[in-house]
């Protein structure tokens, strides 16, 4: 557990040090919790998120970063590879492909990836995943810009 304190403490230092270099990405440890953390992530551009500002919470085990931590979307997001209802996020790097390389910042990149570069064929969200292999790409990007506008997206006024 020692290990993966230091190994945490180190990763929050760096993310205050990358922090006006990675605009799109704003990730914040839990004040009583090392282990705790939620970040903030801008929608890639040209796709149906940009604009938005999703919600991100990690639970990190203690077996850090031999073990990847756990991540889901607090924010509703649209996209086939992420479980409307809880968030959950189907990548490879958080299940089979995780390497003690990965950082939380760049696990944070490649979510941002994902959503540029849905995975259709693996879906958590098959409504979601079934437009985009039926070829109905229109109607995939209007929901996901739907559900964009209503969770991601400030109030004005």
């Amino acid at each position: 557990m020692q290990a993966s304190r230091a190994r945490l403490f180190k990763e929050y230092k760096e993310v205050q040090r990358e922090k006006v270099v990675d605009s799109d990405i704003q990730l914040v440890c839990d004040d009583s919790n090392i282990f705790k953390w939620t970040a903030l992530i801008k929608g890639p551009t040209e796709t149906p998120y940009e604009g938005g500002v999703f919600q991100l919470a990690f639970a990190v085990p203690e077996q850090y970063p031999l073990q990847p931590p756990q991540v889901r979307f607090l924010t509703k997001i649209f996209h086939p590879n992420v479980h409307f209802k809880t968030g959950e996020i189907c990548l490879d790097i958080l299940k089979n492909a995780w390497s003690p390389a990965w950082t939380l910042q760049s696990v944070c990149r490649a979510i941002i990836a994902l959503m540029a570069h849905p995975e259709p064929d693996s879906p958590l969200n098959c409504d979601s995943g079934n437009l985009l292999r039926s070829g109905d790409i229109r109607g995939y990007e209007s929901m996901a810009r739907m559900y964009t506008r209503l969770a991601a997206m400030p109030k004005k006024g």
